[in-house]
């Protein structure tokens, strides 16, 4: 009796939603079994946050519903992964035990803000869904004072995202007619705007920011936050208003399974192969570093990209063909400017000797295409 192999796909986001519509657009039910765990029942584009903020959109009509996989023969269990046995091959979760003959691990980056003294207290989470309609309260409430956006931790989803928030939040300011009394403040560990995305870029961002008189402190490492204090390790700043983005780690599992030592993630080369047999690492849970300095960004279009490598690796060793691909490293970031126009910040991890970016002009038809993305993800995949 032939066995029909099991692909678990641990995550439903933008890499494990990639690799299990390319698996089954390649192959049958009757050639492979795909499994997506995830102990939510939606996904959403990253960047539809930042319009739930700005109020263009509910987080109802921003998700897509991960039960609709089903149509497509892909198997999907709501629920929360305890343990993974790599050497069983076997997933627990609370109330199942799935064995696999492949696995792809494309659990995310959990956001720690407990890392942080204080910031549980004294401040809101950027990119925590939960957080988003009293961010956009406290915003539309505000009359005057001080509002401080500081990343905490690197890396992080999403390299633009807080700079696109800073300018969506100058805009909403800017229509209540607000704007002159309140100073945005933005504060990262970094040297530079976007590390990931080198001097030109980052000098480029700054520009943008500095424009809408959002002032970029750059180099401030967080020790800790008192109230409307943030400390830093060689200063201090006031607020009336925190927006963090707060540390990333990776799922307490990887760590629990040897894949990843606390607090970093799992190490993987262009095949996002793992030193297991046929377990994958793709996405935010992964480090692929490109340079002693660099890494690839833990950004949805990375994930995506990792996400078809691995499928199209599966399916070649399911075909007993012998091909196998790399990771490309090629993708796009949007940066929104609250001016109904965006920009793109378009990558290229492995041209030749080093990564390269470009930075697009700011256009209308660009955030068209902002939109489009969004829109066709969330068609194709659900």
């Amino acid at each position: 009796m032939f066995n029909i192999p099991h692909v678990v796909i641990l995550g439903g986001g933008f890499g494990g939603l990639s690799a299990a519509n390319e698996l089954r657009n390649s192959l049958s039910s009757s050639q492979v079994q795909i499994t997506v765990i995830d102990k939510k029942d939606w996904f959403m584009v990253g960047f539809a946050k930042l319009w739930i903020i700005n109020g263009t959109r509910t987080f109802e009509n921003s998700i897509g519903s991960l039960n609709k996989l089903l149509k497509k023969e892909i198997n999907f269990i709501k629920d929360e992964i305890l343990k993974i046995d790599l050497q069983n091959k076997n997933v627990k979760t609370i109330s199942h035990n799935v064995s696999y003959d492949y696995l792809i691990i494309s659990m995310g980056a959990i956001l720690a803000p407990q890392k942080i003294p204080g910031l549980v207290e004294n401040g809101l989470n950027l990119y925590d869904y939960n957080d988003l309609l009293e961010i956009r309260d406290r915003l539309e409430s505000m009359e005057s004072g001080k509002i401080a956006i500081s990343i905490m931790g690197m890396p992080y989803k999403c390299p633009p995202a807080p700079f696109e928030a800073s300018l969506l939040i100058d805009s909403m300011l800017r229509k209540r007619g607000i704007r002159d009394s309140i100073q945005i403040d933005f504060y990262s560990p970094a040297p530079i705007a976007l590390p990931a995305a080198g001097p030109e870029v980052s000098k480029q961002i700054l520009e943008l920011v500095n424009y809408e008189k959002i002032i970029f402190h750059s180099s401030c490492k967080i020790k800790s936050i008192e109230s409307k204090k943030l400390i830093f390790e060689n200063s201090e700043a006031d607020f009336d208003l925190l927006l963090a983005v707060p540390p990333h780690i990776a799922p307490k599992v990887i760590y629990d399974s040897g894949l990843a030592t606390d607090p970093g993630f799992i190490s993987i080369d262009r095949d996002c192969k793992t030193s297991f047999e046929n377990v994958f690492a793709i996405g935010d849970v992964t480090n692929l570093t490109v340079s002693e300095t660099m890494a690839v960004p833990k950004a949805g279009i990375f994930a995506e990209g990792e996400g078809i490598t691995v499928a199209k690796n599966i399916i070649s060793k399911i075909q007993s063909k012998e091909e196998s691909e790399l990771f490309d490293g090629k993708g796009g970031c949007f940066i929104e400017s609250g001016r109904n126009t965006a920009s793109i910040i378009e990558v290229d991890m492995f041209s030749h000797s080093k990564p390269s970016t470009n930075l697009t002009e700011s256009t209308s038809d660009n955030l068209s295409k902002k939109i489009e993305f969004e829109k066709e993800r969330l068609s194709k995949w659900l």
